[in-house]
């Protein structure tokens, strides 16, 4: 590059000389200047460096510079009326023009140092009014942006979790609670857990927004242009990424991204900061996809004729902004650990990691290297935290030691873990790169698994599987041990199948289905199964002793009957306690209430109608009715009131008449 152009210094002397040679001849110049214009267009400007030496031409050369700078002087001392800003660039490129020829020549010319001066001084009064005219048109043709067209870029979808039942929660409040006691329920239990996570707003298709009005790009190019030219591309640059600084900062607020400390990050309430965090992601959404992309488009439109300096003005102009998200990230990751920030965690995460290669491809010079090892750095810390956070729940779960609930239902803990562990399965694949896997544990669990009858092979468990079987074990191994406070065996079986069952529906009917497979559905229906029919034995079985025969005889003999009133009084006995306590008893699931009172019914009624139907004669009497307390439709009619959670009214008693 340096050898070409003092190749061309040199031309250009050369040809000044001969030019010089035959100046006493005012056509046989201009015919010389013609013939070497055209011989290369190096010397296309040999004429204006002939016109400074003096003659006719450098006459005229003159006038034009004093008509350039009275343009230039003028304007910058009245700014208020108005110019013709072709005329004005005209002079500014006559004025360049002009001292990059003198600089050429006043290495080999002294006579010009002085004509020089004057046009640098021009120079540097235009660039100063540039400077003005570019901060001016940036700033009043900047596009305003409002949040709905900056919200207008994403596509918002809510990814909520509650089930028709109102499983997070008798009083319906979705909300996440922070406390480990109350999530998992509280020794009174009159409270329910819940759990409720809305997954950030997903990228719409392509989006762009106007950063600057469209008209303007050229007036601001031709600026950015000369400014280059001058060498006042600082000048430039610093006015340029100033102003577009402050706009990307504007946009922040409008996007509700605040300027936070760590420690201020840190102190803040769960509920408050979720909120921001649901922002965030937006906002980096918006910012990498939108913003970004706009202000690399315009650096690149307004400085086409340097990449370093369009590479410059854009990480410089974005840098602050990104920087700033990245460090509400970098609070957020190392903050205090609790269960309900894991799924937010994971949306940050996954959101820095899918928008990191679009920030690899914007700021691909050596100046935008740090942004991107910033965003590496802070997607690796909450990756971190994000497991992090999963062995704390692992822990809480393991750890959790409140009593079992008093009718038997669904406990508290068994809601919440599982459906953690259902919103957890929507983060399968981020969660198994970010868990880390131990071949030998997976080696374990697999065979343990495969001889408990599961069919989970060893190729097929992923890191995420591993947890979730280990988890939900812990899980069902707390709620065996709160079986055991339970004084009534039969109560213990209800709250078992309530659980299990809850457990196994939670598995059946969302993605944790794949990790764990059918295999493993099967085998912990089998064990609802057996509490079933554990249940009818502790609960029925003496009331089906009083219905037996023996003792009774065939006889009608006055011990006989004696024997007789006393297995009608028992069964009675027998029935209504059940009745009193068991419609106080809770069973969620429909269909498995149902299955119960379906098999008590299979089981009791046919006995009770056989036995009434072979002894009730021997009580024909006047009190015949003390003993035979119901018919067998009467007791069909108030098993359909077991199991609903509430006291039952045997208001429609019948006593058997003779």
């Amino acid at each position: 590059m340096s050898a070409t152009i003092e190749g061309q210094d040199r031309i250009l002397a050369a040809a000044q000389q001969i030019v010089k040679s035959l100046n006493i001849n005012t056509q046989q110049t201009e015919d010389m200047l013609s013939i070497l214009s055209s011989f290369d267009h190096c010397l296309s400007n040999i004429s204006n460096l002939i016109d400074t030496t003096g003659g006719g031409s450098g006459d005229k050369l003159n006038d034009q510079f004093e008509e350039a700078e009275s343009i230039i002087l003028q304007r910058d001392c009245d700014t208020s009326s108005p110019e013709n800003v072709s005329e004005y660039l005209a002079a500014v490129d006559l004025i360049i023009q002009l001292t990059e020829d003198l600089n050429i020549q006043s290495q080999r010319n002294d006579d010009n140092y002085d004509f020089l001066d004057r046009a640098e001084n021009a120079l540097q009064v235009a660039m100063m009014k540039l400077e003005d005219d570019f901060r001016h048109a940036l700033i009043h043709n900047t596009v305003p942006l409002d949040a709905d067209r900056l919200y207008g870029s994403v596509r918002s979808v809510s990814c909520s979790f509650p089930s028709n039942d109102g499983e997070f929660g008798e009083t319906g409040e979705n909300e996440p609670i922070d406390d480990e006691r109350d999530r998992f329920g509280n020794d009174d239990n009159e409270g329910s857990s819940s759990l409720h996570h809305e997954r950030g707003a997903s990228l719409g298709g392509d989006f762009c927004v106007d950063l600057i009005r469209f008209e303007a790009i050229d007036d601001l190019k031709d600026i950015a242009d000369r400014m280059i030219r001058s060498g006042y591309e600082k000048e430039c640059c610093q006015v340029y990424t100033a102003v577009r600084r402050d706009v990307l900062d504007e946009c922040l607020m409008i996007l509700d991204v605040e300027r936070m400390s760590i420690e201020e990050v840190q102190r803040i309430e769960w509920k408050i900061l979720d909120e921001k965090l649901k922002k965030w992601i937006l906002a980096i959404k918006v910012v990498v996809r939108v913003l970004l992309f706009g202000e690399k488009s315009l650096c690149e439109s307004i400085f086409n004729e340097s990449e370093l300096i369009q590479e410059v003005c854009f990480v410089e102009t974005t840098k602050s902004c990104v920087m700033q998200l990245l460090n509400f990230g970098e609070a957020v990751a190392i903050s205090q650990r609790s269960s309900e920030k894991l799924f937010r965690i994971l949306d940050m995460y996954e959101v820095l990691r899918d928008v990191s290669q679009d920030l690899d491809a914007l700021y691909v010079c050596e100046s935008g290297e740090l942004v991107c090892s910033e965003v590496k750095g802070v997607c690796s810390s909450l990756g971190m935290a994000a497991v992090g956070t999963f062995v704390e729940f692992e822990n809480a779960v393991k750890g959790e030691s409140s009593r079992a609930v008093l009718n038997g239902d669904i406990h508290p803990i068994t809601r919440y873990v599982m459906n953690y562990l259902k919103l957890l399965a929507d983060y399968s694949d981020t969660l198994n790169t970010l868990l880390p896997k131990d071949d030998q544990h997976d080696l374990c669990s697999s065979q343990s698994d495969h001889r408990d009858g599961d069919g989970l092979g060893v190729a097929t468990v992923s890191p995420l599987a591993t947890r979730v079987q280990e988890l939900i074990a812990s899980l069902q191994s707390n709620i065996d041990e709160k079986s055991r406070l339970y004084e009534d065996s039969a109560m213990r079986y209800i709250f078992l199948m309530n659980n299990s069952l809850y457990i196994v529906q939670k598995v059946k009917e969302s993605e944790l289905r794949g990790l764990l497979g059918d295999q493993w559905i099967r085998k912990h229906r089998g064990k609802i199964r057996q509490w079933h029919t554990s249940y009818l034995r502790a609960a029925w079985g003496k009331a089906l002793m009083c219905l037996k025969d023996e003792g009774i005889g065939g006889s009608s003999s006055g011990a006989s009957k004696v024997i007789l009133k006393e297995r009608f009084k028992n069964f009675n006995a027998c029935f209504e306690d059940i009745y009193r306590v068991q419609t106080l008893w809770k069973v969620a699931d429909e269909q498995l209430k149902e299955e119960l009172r379906i098999s008590i019914s299979e089981k009791v009624l046919p006995a009770y109608r056989a036995f009434v139907g072979r002894f009730g004669s021997r009580l024909e009497g006047m009190h015949g009715g003390r003993y035979i307390k119901y018919y067998p439709d009467d007791l069909e009619h108030y098993l359909s009131d077991l199991f609903e959670g509430k006291p039952g009214v045997m208001s429609l008693m019948k006593r058997k008449s003779t």
